[in-house]
């Protein structure tokens, strides 16, 4: 075909350059019903996705914002497999997000996740913003809780996301407009809001309390 152009490329790496694994301990999320409308892959003639990172940014129903997650970020995982077969394979991303509490306010997270469609934003250690939930394909989220074995056993919520998607969890670089301000997640600034409760994401400081959760019922 003449219009069949090649979009492979070289695929290098400095030795040396340091590659920090890991997530960081605030992640955003939202239902997709209140997206008015989605950043958008950069495409070739064809169709092919030409770009990892999306363009543009998400716009929201009036008054509608970004809710957060305060998760242990030894514990939570961000993760990216193929699945299909050719010519229709896409990739199938996942994330484990682990938050400590299991009282009332991170018990009541199954009501507000589970069986509902949303989108989840995580910051990995690069200070990269990557989107787990696609326009096209539902999300699936479950909710687990462990109250723990003994006097040295280990509570925790664990919310497991599983999203269809064309690439490895898309880059983001718009905004947020989240609870706690505006984020750039081209550089991880906030503006407007209150920032001091950890709402800036390059600390994303937490107590490890179940208020760290920020989900209420009928939001």
């Amino acid at each position: 075909m003449a219009n069949c152009i090649n979009i492979q490329r070289s695929l290098d790496w400095c030795m040396g350059t340091p590659e920090l694994p890991g997530i960081k301990r605030r992640v955003y999320y939202i239902a997709k019903n209140q997206i008015v409308k989605w950043p958008a892959f950069l495409r070739d003639d064809n169709g092919r996705v030409s770009s990892s990172t999306l363009s543009g940014s998400f716009t929201l129903v009036a008054d509608a914002k970004w809710h957060y997650i305060v998760i242990l970020a030894d514990k939570s995982q961000l993760t990216s497999e193929a699945q299909g077969e050719v010519p229709s394979q896409t990739q199938l991303n996942k994330a484990t997000l682990v938050h400590p509490g299991v009282g009332p306010s991170a018990s009541a997270a199954s009501a507000y996740l589970n069986n509902s469609d949303n989108v989840f934003v995580v910051e990995d250690m690069k200070g990269n913003f990557r989107i787990v939930g696609s326009e096209r394909w539902m999300t699936k989220t479950t909710v687990a809780q462990d109250n723990g074995q003994g006097a040295t056993g280990t509570t925790s919520t664990t919310i497991s996301v599983e999203a269809t998607d064309e690439i490895p969890s898309p880059f983001y670089v718009g905004t947020l407009n989240t609870e706690e301000g505006v984020i750039d997640c081209s550089n991880g600034n906030v503006s407007g809001g209150n920032t001091n409760n950890g709402g800036n994401t390059n600390n994303g400081g937490t107590s490890g309390d179940d208020d760290d959760f920020d989900g209420n019922l009928g939001d």
